[in-house]
């Protein structure tokens, strides 16, 4: 029996790194936090220097027995991330088996493979106080906001509402950008440029002057188009441009390009990258991919130039190494000198990956690979050629761009490179054509889960470990909808952010939540104890609680909904929630939650259709189904009949193949019941339209470990 226990917090990477140390080393997880803050209680003494209260995690008893039944007698090693998170999880872990704090038993590394593991094992250091200390900061400001704000939140607008530390700030900065749209005015104007020899010129000056598009209105451009016949070459400028090689991803650029590229929310971005990380099974065994995946900074290890450079000279040549040594250009708040993410071994190509991943995993691997390696080489240069066309005070400019050498690009072109174009060289030319377009100018546009992440970068709000936990917070509670990948703010959003600037301005200001994170980021490099920067934020916190528990907020706004009476709706909060009702004849409507709206001079501004469709169609008459909100949340009505729903299952009958009702007994346990009156089929479990692929049956939606699986009731196991 080995004599030594290494401690992870995921299975996937014990299994990993039991597959590199093999019988020396027994390796086993805690499957995450083992302790945390009560839940059902605030846990922070605030009078005694904010001290906190610790407990296992409902569910992790068992778990931690089993841990400090294994620990009996062993040499023990903490192999949690190397991050903030991963720091605290040693602790409280070193805390439960009363490991002394002097002891070296932290070991950490960048990536797992043998070479890394083998360093981190014979290299322990003692865990990390700092940082600790970082994350309990962090960790008793979030109950702090959460625990006083939300029963405000239940009291003064809906139960079961609630409000985060960044989450909030997040926010302000959806809701504020739907008022700039709002308030946006488009103007109009016209685009001209003129086809001369084949190319493609743009009005670029009058009498000398600069144009900018916007400033050219449908007269002008009729006017150059009768005036000008014929242009003469005027200049001809050449020069040499060189495209820099990309930097390698951080966690927020590789979220934004896996967002634009290929769609994927920030949460899956994360969950594969980690995965990546951790290990995964492959024809070939258990592998890890990639490095560390929350990280914001861009540095490369020797090691890692070294094995890229070697790569690069054998597959393009010397001539695609990069010569240059660029410096990274690492933000003041990082949290550690961790790598950039990138592979951990560059003979594992793209195409060799897609043999041993699955598409999404080989997908963001090969998008990883490839920009890892674009760093590493030289930059792409190309010849510029601007024309500049001239007839009497008008001027025409066209830019032509002939790659001359495609270094990095060879790896990540974008698209194909334009070939030699003749310049032209005859004294006048005539114009052959015109493209004259109206235009408008247009509102700054809507976020995306990839520019929300920039701007939450941009202004110094969260960290790479939090970006994803924001945005689908926002998501899941209904603050925000996404559209099109595009982030709009829901009525319910709307109105807690503009309770929360009323009354908490603090929580939603930009600028306080990020000199929060740079309080913190004091924290971890020693220069601030936790007590001190709690205490900061604690004593202005404390001033506005006070105010909002004290004076009632009540919501009666008037929307831009239309009674049939001709008065408009007002918005108002009752027992259940946000309800429309008229200010004139009283009529009221529901008003489901996440229906986008957003506060505008002290207006509601609702989307017109308040009433949204679902996508089902009755049961009983084939009628459209609307989705209203009442006292237990949305529910579905027939325009026709109208009989009501509580919802549908995602699959149909397996029985006679017609829609499966969500329902609720009388103790409140949801079951599935057949739509069809002549079938009697019931169900306590979710029905899927997938069957079992060793026996048939039909699959069913199941939660295991609080993830939902697919589950097979007579084989009784969870379908791959």
């Amino acid at each position: 029996m080995p004599k030594r226990l290494i401690i992870v917090e995921s299975p996937a990477k014990a299994k990993t790194i039991e597959s590199i140390l093999h019988s020396e080393y027994e390796v086993i997880s805690s499957s995450g936090h083992v302790r945390d803050l009560p839940p059902k209680r605030f846990g922070v003494d605030i009078d005694k220097n904010f001290q906190p209260e610790f407990k296992i995690i409902d569910g992790k008893e068992k778990i931690v027995k089993e841990i400090s039944s294994k620990a009996r007698g062993k040499e023990i090693l903490l192999a949690s991330d190397i991050d903030r998170e991963g720091e605290a999880i040693a602790w409280h872990l070193a805390e439960i088996l009363n490991i002394p704090k002097e002891e070296k038993n932290r070991i950490v590394f960048n990536e797992i493979t043998p070479s890394a593991i083998k360093r981190a094992v014979q290299n322990p250091r003692t865990i990390d106080m700092n940082k600790v200390e970082a994350q309990l900061a962090r960790r008793i400001l979030d109950r702090i906001v959460g625990y006083r704000i939300s029963p405000i939140l239940w009291k003064m607008l809906k139960s079961g509402l609630s409000a985060g530390r960044v989450q909030s700030a997040a926010l302000r900065i959806i809701c504020d950008r739907e008022v700039q749209r709002c308030k946006f005015k488009p103007k109009k104007f016209w685009r001209v440029q003129a086809e001369i020899d084949g190319l493609k010129a743009n009005l670029a000056r009058i009498n000398g002057k600069k144009i900018k598009p916007d400033e050219i209105t449908q007269d002008t451009a009729m006017k150059i188009k009768n005036a000008v016949k014929e242009v003469a070459v005027k200049e001809v400028r050449r020069r040499e441009v060189r495209k820099k090689h990309p930097e390698p991803f951080i966690t927020s650029t590789l979220q934004q390009e896996a967002a634009n590229r290929f769609g994927f929310s920030v949460k899956r971005t994360m969950q594969i990258a980690q995965q990546l990380y951790e290990g995964v099974e492959t024809p070939e065994g258990h592998m890890a991919f990639i490095t560390y995946m929350r990280t914001d900074s861009t540095r490369i290890s020797e090691t890692a130039a070294k094995m890229a450079k070697n790569y690069i000279e054998k597959h393009f040549g010397k001539e695609y190494m990069s010569t240059s040594k660029r410096k990274t250009k690492n933000k003041k708040n990082i949290q550690d000198a961790h790598e950039a993410i990138r592979p951990t071994d560059v003979e594992i190509t793209p195409e060799k990956a897609k043999k041993l991943l699955k598409k999404e995993y080989a997908t963001l691997y090969e998008l990883i690979w490839k920009r890892f390696m674009a760093s590493q080489m030289s930059d792409a240069r190309y010849e510029e050629t601007t024309i500049i066309f001239e007839s009497r005070e008008y001027e025409f400019e066209t830019k032509i761009e002939i790659q001359t050498f495609d270094g990095f690009e060879s790896i990540l072109r974008k698209s194909k490179p334009k070939s030699k174009v003749n310049i032209p060289t005859a004294k006048t030319l005539s114009v052959t054509s015109w493209n004259i377009n109206e235009d408008e100018t247009k509102p700054p546009p809507r976020y995306t889960e990839a520019t929300m992440v920039k701007t939450l970068e941009s202004n110094n709000i969260g960290r790479p470990s939090t970006y994803a936990s924001v945005i689908s917070t926002l998501i899941d509670r209904k603050y925000v909808i996404k559209r099109s990948r595009e982030l709009l703010p829901t009525v319910l959003g709307s109105t807690v952010n503009y309770f929360l600037k009323e009354r908490f301005p603090d929580i939603v200001n930009i600028e306080f939540t990020a000199h929060m994170e740079e309080s913190l980021d004091e924290v971890e490099s020693g220069k601030k104890h936790r007590s001190e920067v709690l205490k900061e934020f604690y004593e202005d916190f404390s001033k506005y609680l006070e105010k909002a528990e004290s004076v009632w907020f009540s919501i009666d706004i008037e929307t831009n909904v239309e009674c049939s009476c001709g008065s408009s709706f007002n918005m108002k909060t009752g027992r259940y929630g946000l309800y429309l009702s008229c200010s004139s004849c009283g009529k009221t409507m529901s008003l489901a939650p996440q229906t986008p709206g957003v506060f505008l001079n002290g207006k509601m501004i609702l989307e017109k259709q308040t009433h949204q469709e679902a996508d089902n169609k009755c049961p009983s008459c084939g009628g459209t189904l609307e989705v209203l909100f009442g006292r237990y949340g949305e529910y579905l009505k027939c325009k026709n009949c109208g009989k009501t729903y509580q919802g549908f299952a995602r699959g149909k009958c397996p029985k006679c193949s017609s829609p499966v009702e969500r329902k609720r007994s009388k103790k409140g346990r949801l079951f599935f019941k057949c739509t069809n009156p002549s079938c009697n089929y019931m169900s306590w479990n979710e029905p899927s339209n997938q069957r079992c692929e060793m026996c048939g049956e039909p699959l069913v939606y199941l939660r295991r470990k609080g993830k939902e699986v697919l589950y097979c009731p007579k084989c009784k196991k969870v379908a791959k």
